[in-house]
Order: structure tokens, then C-alpha cells, then sequence
């Protein structure tokens, strides 16, 4: 696989000011059945009206609780599951009618978090590599297999004729790492791809996505629960709760002032290196309610300390929270354009 100079891609359509992925609306509701008729009796509001693009070269971080929709969020942009509603266009081409889902699976993969679920036991680390660019029909999938092995660090000779079974959690997510890449992907997303694996590892995975991204001129959506790991990666960051997008913006500005009192809590719970600094209490109480009846409202005002009488009653959406007009958050509780939220005003108090 040759080098892919990301300014000057050969299969960019709409110039580097067009987002690679713009998902607008993005809904996916699991409904849940019972009974000997296997009737349907309620439905879980998984992604609920998700909007957010990702743009050409950029790692964007996805962050929230568990069950908040990242890991559904991802699946429907690479096609695993169905779409209820919403539109994905990917480089100007809308998927369905301009796209075919065939077509755009050569250039969004994706990495899982289980490394040994994800990959066929009765294949060779060979085989399970060359798969997709065989069936896709392109050239020498054998070769190209071999290639992108040792372009992960892990010699052909050794590694290409073992199974899954054989290698340890690391080395399988390597070899994940180049079944995606064996597709010459633009956009590589990566669903806790690092979160199993122990730090020494994870820390060369991680530089070894870094190299990877520089050298073939990749798009990342890196999903995580770690924070420290998201900083690092991460050019943008969008906040998800209960199925929606709560907040979004520039990794830095985040992490240097929340706008929303969720990104708040999520922050605050984040240990710290300093012994003197210690968490009292909770930054967060309770468990997110429950998706197949969320609150009405902001789905947040349950837990939020902050909330008043209007955040039960109307939906916020993302607004501007700074004067740059790339961080946007959905929240009553701030100050549009100001740059400050409630949560800033009480600090300062």
C-alpha cells in the first residue's frame, strides 16, 4: 500500500472544505417484543435524532456513559444496522441514492473493542486480512495482506499462518487494524478499540493509529470512555447522552471549559494525579433513565442540579458557545456566544 498524501487525495470529490461524514438526524429505535405472539411492547429511543459531521483528516472523539448510543451511532454510519431515519452523505454523495452501501463499505471500516470476536477462528491471520479485498475484487489480496502485517508489526513469517487463539489481545487488534486498512479506507472508526488492552500496550496501539493516519491519509472516529486517551488522540470531541448530542467542539476548548453540566460531571470524574485532590462526593448521581421512556425536555434535567422549570419543558439544541462558533452545546443553562455556562458562574462565585 503506497503513502496517501491527504491534501492531495486522488479520490477527494469535494475539497477539503466538505466534511467526509455529514450525518444529519440519525434515529434508531429497538423495539422490544414479548409473549408467545412476540408482540411488541415498548421501544428503546437507542439514537435519537443525531446530527454531526466529521471532517477530512480529523480525529473526531465520541464520549458518554454507557448506553448513551456511541457504539449504535457507529454502526449505522458504516451500515451494520439499519437506519429508522436520517440521512449520511459521504463526500457530497448521499447514501442510498447517490452511494450504494457497497460502495462506501470500501471506504469506512471499522475496529471493535472485542479483538477476538471480531475476527473468524477458523481463519488465518492471512486469510482473515486478504478477506475483504478478495471479495471486493482487488488486486493480489495476498500480497496486500502480507504488506499491511508487517506495516502493524507483525512479521508475515511468523504471524501470517496463526489463528486467533494464538496471539495475544494486542497483536489480534493489530491484525484488526489491517483488515481495515486492507480496504484503503478513508475513514477508519474505532469503537473502544484500545480500552481491553493494558496500557503499555495500548499506548503502542494508539502511536502505531497515529503513524497509520499520517501515512495513509485517514479520517478517525475514535470511541472511548477514557478521557486522557480521548485528549490525546482527539482534534474534535462530541458528548453523547441518552441517544443525543449534547455537546461538541474543539478537544481543547472542552477540556479547558465545559459548556454542558453532563461534559461537566464526565470531566470532574476523572482522577486526578494530585493526592491533595480528592472527590468529596459524586460529581454524578443515579443511572441515565431509562431509553425506552426518556424525560421529556432536556433528557439531562433529571440529574442536573442546574435544571429550572424550561429544561422539562422544551428540547435545547446545540448553540453556539463561543465567539469562534465551533464549540456548540445543548443546553438553557448558558450563556449563548458568552463563552460562560451556569457551572462557570457558580465557580466563580
Amino acid at each position: 500500500m503506497s503513502r496517501i498524501d491527504p491534501h492531495h487525495d486522488s479520490r477527494d470529490r469535494g475539497g477539503p472544505a466538505q466534511p467526509l461524514i455529514l450525518a444529519q438526524g440519525l434515529k434508531k429505535h429497538f423495539p422490544i417484543r414479548s409473549g408467545l405472539l412476540n408482540r411488541k411492547t415498548a421501544t428503546v429511543h437507542a439514537v435519537d435524532g443525531v446530527s454531526f459531521e466529521v471532517r477530512k483528516g480529523e480525529t473526531l472523539g465520541i464520549v458518554g456513559e454507557s448506553g448513551c448510543g456511541k457504539s449504535t451511532t457507529a454502526r449505522l454510519l458504516i451500515g451494520l444496522i439499519e437506519l429508522d431515519d436520517g440521512t449520511i452523505v459521504f463526500d457530497g454523495d448521499a447514501l442510498g441514492s447517490d452511494l450504494s452501501l457497497k460502495e462506501m463499505r470500501k471506504s469506512v471500516q471499522m475496529v471493535f473493542q472485542d479483538s477476538y470476536a471480531s475476527l473468524n477462528p477458523r481463519l488465518t491471520i492471512e486469510e482473515s486480512v486478504a478477506f475483504g479485498p478478495k471479495v471486493q475484487g482487488l488486486s493480489d489480496p495476498v500480497k496486500r495482506a502480507r504488506d499491511l502485517l508487517a506495516r502493524v508489526g507483525l512479521e508475515p513469517g511468523r504471524f501470517a499462518q496463526r489463528y486467533p487463539h494464538e496471539l495475544s489481545g494486542g497483536q489480534r487488534q493489530r491484525v484488526n487494524i489491517a483488515r481495515a486498512l486492507a480496504m484503503s479506507p478513508r475513514l477508519v472508526i474505532l469503537d473502544e478499540a484500545v480500552s481491553a488492552l493494558d496500557k503499555s500496550v495500548e499506548a503502542q496501539v494508539l502511536n502505531l493509529l497515529a503513524d497509520l493516519k499520517e501515512e495513509f491519509g485517514l479520517t478517525y472516529v475514535f470511541i472511548s470512555h477514557d478521557l486522557n486517551v480521548v485528549r490525546f488522540v482527539s482534534d474534535r470531541v462530541m458528548v453523547m447522552y441518552l441517544g443525543e448530542v449534547v455537546e461538541v467542539g474543539p478537544v481543547e476548548a472542552i477540556y479547558a471549559r465545559q459548556a454542558h453540566p453532563y461534559t461537566a460531571s464526565l470531566f470532574s470524574a476523572m482522577p486526578s494525579m494530585d493526592p491533595d485532590n480528592r472527590t468529596l462526593e459524586p460529581p454524578l448521581a443515579g443511572d441515565p433513565p431509562n431509553p425506552v421512556n426518556p424525560p421529556s425536555g432536556c433528557r439531562f434535567h433529571t440529574r442536573c442540579r442546574f435544571a429550572e422549570a424550561i429544561c422539562s419543558e422544551n428540547k435545547p439544541h446545540l448553540d453556539v458557545f463561543s465567539p469562534d462558533r465551533d464549540h456548540l452545546a445543548a443546553c438553557h443553562m448558558r450563556v449563548p456566544h458568552s463563552g460562560h455556562s451556569l457551572a462557570d458562574a457558580e465557580v466563580m462565585a
